[in-house]
């Protein structure tokens, strides 16, 4: 964690005042579509591991916060409003999960240059279990239904960037699954 805000600082980001930080967004803004538009050509993706409430149970996928990084400079808030968040569109059942959670790994990719380079790697381990993150929302009591939580990510391997297309999964070695999503990114042209 303190490694991404580093990053996020080198980019004029002030650090949080604490962490972790919730940042309330549009349920509007969850999309599984291979597609998102962008205003400006300084956003960027983030891998995250996803928490969903539905059905009296929980459930884990993943996701990108994608993220407008010149706002952000201004704004948080603001900034993780501007953008859809890409949803990978299977969930596992936490409980399947939970026994062998230090096991999952998180990933990205981008395009440099027209090649596919690794983007983001680690364990989920790096971010804060899914209880702990639950208890500091909600108090204690567990995740309201319907309820969609990003769960935090992983510093970037070559420092933060723009990518006109971003893959993020999340791998579940022991029960040999995963999770993936990719997504295009259109900058859309300033108006004049």
């Amino acid at each position: 964690m303190e490694h991404h805000i580093a990053e996020l600082e080198a980019l004029g980001v002030q650090r949080p005042s604490e962490t972790p930080m919730f940042y309330r967004v549009a349920a509007n803004r969850a999309t599984r579509n291979a597609r998102i538009e962008v205003t400006g050509a300084e956003s960027s993706g983030e891998a995250e591991f996803v928490l969903l409430a539905s059905g009296g149970k929980l459930w884990i996928g993943v996701g990108s916060d994608h993220t407008d990084r010149a706002a952000e400079i201004y704004d948080v808030t603001a900034s993780k409003q501007m953008c859809d968040k890409p949803v990978a569109p299977l969930f596992w059942d936490y409980e399947q999960v939970a026994p062998h959670w230090d096991a999952l790994q998180l990933r990205s990719y981008v395009l440099d240059n027209g090649d596919r380079v690794l983007y983001q790697e680690g364990s989920v381990l790096t971010i804060l279990d899914p209880s702990v993150l639950i208890t500091k929302y909600t108090g204690g009591a567990m995740l309201p239904e319907g309820c969609m939580m990003f769960c935090g990510t992983l510093p970037t391997r070559g420092g933060v960037r723009y990518s006109d297309s971003f893959e993020f999964e999340l791998e579940d070695p022991v029960l040999a699954r995963r999770i993936s999503h990719r997504y295009a990114v259109d900058c859309l042209a300033p108006s004049e």
